[in-house]
């Protein structure tokens, strides 16, 4: 699989396991990082990519998800990690992922860090998998904290 670094974005419907994800692949470029929060509105997931193998940039990384994460239009999305680039020599583990970004301070929010590889695919669909039981939980936990509102509103009339 040959895989090059996302220049501007890209919007794709992709389906996956009976659910149409509709996916914006953001490019990282320093010049359109200011522009990432446009995309935020209706956002379920997260799935943040971090390149394990390049250790002059995690705290880089560490700096953009935290923006991210603490946007107001991302407080209700679930967070998914791909420790990405696993097969090289000298990367970062999964396991030390959630300390470097600070994971800790996510609070009740539901996230996971899933080791993959791109280049192969490894790991990716565990990680879809995730994702997509934490977005239907999700939903019908809201659509249960909906019923339960308008169920109050009519007592209280």
């Amino acid at each position: 699989m040959n895989t090059i670094p996302t220049v501007g974005f890209n919007v794709e419907t992709i389906k996956y396991k009976k659910m149409n994800l509709n996916v914006w692949d953001v490019g990282g470029q320093d010049s359109i990082r200011s522009l990432w929060r446009h995309y935020y509105t209706g956002t379920h997931a997260l799935i943040f990519v971090i390149d394990c193998a390049d250790h002059d940039r995690i705290q880089q990384a560490r700096d953009e998800f935290t923006k991210i994460v603490n946007d107001r239009e991302m407080k209700d999305s679930v967070v998914l990690i791909y420790a990405n680039k696993q097969d090289l020599k000298g990367a970062r583990m999964a396991n030390e992922i959630p300390e470097l970004l600070g994971l800790d301070r996510l609070g009740e929010r539901s996230w996971s860090v899933q080791p993959s590889c791109a280049t192969t695919g490894d790991g990716l669909e565990p990680g879809l998998d995730w994702l997509l039981d934490e977005t239907k939980k999700l939903r019908k936990l809201k659509k249960a904290q909906k019923s339960q509102n308008q169920t109050s509103a009519a007592i209280r009339t």
